[in-house]
């Protein structure tokens, strides 16, 4: 059975092309990572192509963020995060993948189409998540903290919060808003992961083709950063910050031309873990 409304925007078809990602990567015998449901989530969506050149590299890099998130949560957990909120969840299956405790209550929020879609793949598939799971509709842009802590988001303990892949879809003002959120309802211990792109990196000729697709499809990049860590202590975090060359060479990786720095200068893709600074 395949659904064609998910298709509705570039961020939505963002997600598929990560699950597309995420299901070449687990009939891999060399895998960083399985999930067993990306397969039945791009079937479901009827989008299985092959990529182009560019699509293949994107595929590359979704692959090693999701190791390094995957990292970042399990890290989190390890240090006592007993809750995590995954903004712009997407297609995201980690409450089914990872091996979280099973007291461990994870939210994830995005668009209602979206996550109706990826509700009817998983009970199609009977999936069954490791741990207490929310999905909640919610869209960043507007009060989404009201509505977490109305399903059962506890302020008061430590949260493991992903941002991972939206922060340079929505715009600056946006961005300063869900980082004074984050930092509200945030408990000491808690972690943050997220991904954001510098203003070099979004001028790269060679990205001129992601930049017009989303563009044509009604998304595209609105802000960027170029100081991740000086933003994030100004929001309350000590950030540490990786490059995606770094993450390919931990796992004997081939690295993107875009992700190269000893190609493309200054241009960054930012993979940041953070904790909370004590207040």
């Amino acid at each position: 059975m395949t659904e064609r409304p998910i298709l509705l925007d570039g961020v939505s078809r963002t997600a598929i092309l990560i699950a597309q990602a995420r299901a070449s990567e687990t009939r891999r015998a060399d895998r960083l990572f399985a999930d067993p449901l990306a397969e039945a989530l791009v079937r479901r969506a009827g989008a299985y192509a092959t990529p182009s050149a560019p699509g293949r590299q994107s595929q590359d890099h979704f692959v090693l963020r999701t190791r390094y998130f995957d990292d970042h949560l399990l890290a989190a957990s390890a240090a006592g995060c007993r809750q995590a909120v995954l903004l712009a969840a997407g297609l995201d299956t980690r409450a089914f993948r990872l091996a979280l405790p099973a007291e461990t209550h994870l939210f994830e929020l995005d668009l209602p189409d979206l996550l109706a879609f990826k509700q009817r793949a998983l009970d199609a598939e009977r999936a069954r998540p490791s741990c207490a799971r929310t999905v909640l509709a919610a869209d960043l842009r507007a009060d989404w903290g009201a509505p977490l802590l109305a399903s059962g988001f506890d302020p008061q303990r430590p949260t493991a919060w992903l941002a991972e892949g939206v922060l340079s879809f929505l715009t600056e003002r946006d961005n300063e808003r869900i980082m004074r959120r984050i930092t509200g309802l945030s408990a000491p211990g808690s972690r943050l992961g997220l991904e954001h792109l510098n203003g070099a990196f979004q001028r790269l000729p060679g990205l001129r083709w992601a930049q017009r697709r989303l563009t044509e499809s009604g998304s595209g990049w609105r802000s960027a950063v170029d100081d991740p860590v000086g933003w994030l202590a100004r929001h309350g975090w000590r950030a540490t910050v990786s490059h995606p060359a770094e993450v390919a060479a931990c796992h004997g990786r081939p690295i993107a031309p875009q992700y190269d720095p000893e190609q493309v200068g200054a241009a960054r893709a930012w993979l940041v873990s953070a904790e909370v600074v004590a207040r």
